[in-house]
């Protein structure tokens, strides 16, 4: 399952998102450096589930089902904020760097208010243009890489004159395996890049590693605090120069004051909604803040735009799919009876063998064919699956 990083310099709102995304109760605070062990929890995305499709009551058994939508568990880190010249051990530096070697998509969450400066001390609101806190993390990550990357690279060039290519892709892959950067994002890259890496200086060296961040390491950019007068302006600024990118407008503090309501019973609400059911009586500051989320959050927005976020990493940064295999393709059942059991996000490009595998070693090595239950279709191993396609495994025994 891909994991999710959190990134963004201090008092930005990150920890209040990652509470937001999982409810946990992390230690949130007005200054720098809050976070000081990174923090690992699991949120979740929504997928429309086959179950009113089909006719059946489901039986989630590692998802959940409301009213027709699972709730898939994924993995989210957040970590400590980045201060300039981080990626040279300023502030907390790489300890925290470190810590996204396993991420293979990043939220940046970025107060779009401009009321915190590069350290993330608290300035007028509109003073602090947000735009150079993408540019300067953007910088960071590049930095962190290129910095690792650069130690013997010239060495190796030389000692790869006259190897074939193949010799360069696997220094390369052996070089950056430990940020999560596979072989398939360093080819991706490569195949786009004019000029022989044996003839790179340190301009294209760094190009390199700056296109292939978006390739291993894609960036989703979390307008936070934009029910603040001074963030729609600079939402909008950043949708117009980013347009290479995904931009969500969010309010995590909202998120989180909706789902302690809603854990309180004093609303009704499921993340992402456009709105909440108040089905409690409620003094009138409760009431006054739940009026302001639904006014300046809710209604212009449409959401909280924190499910927006961390779907939007898993289906359109990295382009997954989820997928719902069965054992009887009859009843949608799996050996215990029960109903749809389960759900897989999975590469885009994943195929019937691939997702054998993905269930149990022995299912992929014994694979004969598999069924598209929706059409009773037959399947070879090469065929890529489509986002909820339900399918059965056959194996020899």
């Amino acid at each position: 399952m891909p994991l999710i990083g959190i990134i963004g310099k201090p008092n930005t709102g990150k920890s209040t998102l990652f509470s937001a995304i999982t409810k946990l109760n992390v230690k949130i605070a007005p200054f720098p450096f809050t976070t000081i062990q990174p923090n690992k929890g699991i949120g979740y995305v929504r997928v429309k589930c086959v179950c009113k499709e089909f006719g059946v009551q489901d039986n989630p058994r590692n998802s959940i089902c409301i009213n027709g939508i699972r709730y898939v568990p994924v993995e989210v880190i957040d970590v400590a904020g980045l201060v300039p010249e981080a990626w040279k051990g300023r502030g907390l530096g790489n300890k925290f760097l470190d810590e996204l070697r396993r991420s293979d998509a990043l939220i940046h969450v970025v107060d779009a208010s401009g009321s915190t400066d590069f350290e993330g001390k608290i300035v007028k609101p509109g003073t602090h243009d947000p735009l150079e806190d993408i540019r300067f993390i953007d910088e960071e990550i590049t930095m962190w890489i290129f910095s690792h990357l650069k130690e013997d690279f010239e060495k190796e060039m030389r000692k790869l004159a006259y190897e074939e290519s193949s010799k360069i892709v696997d220094f390369l892959e052996k070089k950056l395996s430990g940020f999560s950067i596979k072989r398939k994002h360093i080819t991706r890259v490569l195949q786009n890049m004019n000029k022989n890496p044996r003839e790179w200086k340190e301009q294209e060296l760094k190009e390199f590693v700056s296109k292939l961040i978006k390739e291993a390491k894609p960036i989703l950019i979390a307008a936070n605090k934009i029910d603040l007068p001074s963030s729609w302006e600079n939402y909008e600024r950043m949708k117009r120069e980013l347009k290479d990118r995904i931009v969500v407008p969010v309010s995590a503090e909202a998120e989180l004051a909706l789902k302690k309501a809603a854990d309180a019973k004093l609303i009704e609400y499921i993340p992402g909604d456009s709105d909440f059911k108040i089905i409690k009586e409620l003094d009138q500051k409760r009431l006054d803040a739940l009026n302001y989320i639904r006014t300046n959050v809710l209604k212009k927005f449409g959401s909280t735009g924190v499910q927006e976020a961390i779907e939007a990493c898993y289906f359109k940064l990295l382009n997954y799919i989820a997928v719902f295999p069965v054992e009887d393709p009859n009843r949608l059942t799996d050996h215990q009876g029960r109903v749809l059991p389960d759900v897989f996000l999975v590469p885009n490009d994943t195929t019937a063998r691939d997702l054998a595998y993905m269930i149990h070693t022995d299912l992929g090595k014994n694979f004969i064919y598999a069924i598209d239950v929706k059409t009773k279709q037959r399947i070879a191993g090469d065929y890529v699956l489509k986002h909820r396609d339900v399918i059965k495994i056959v194996a020899a025994k």
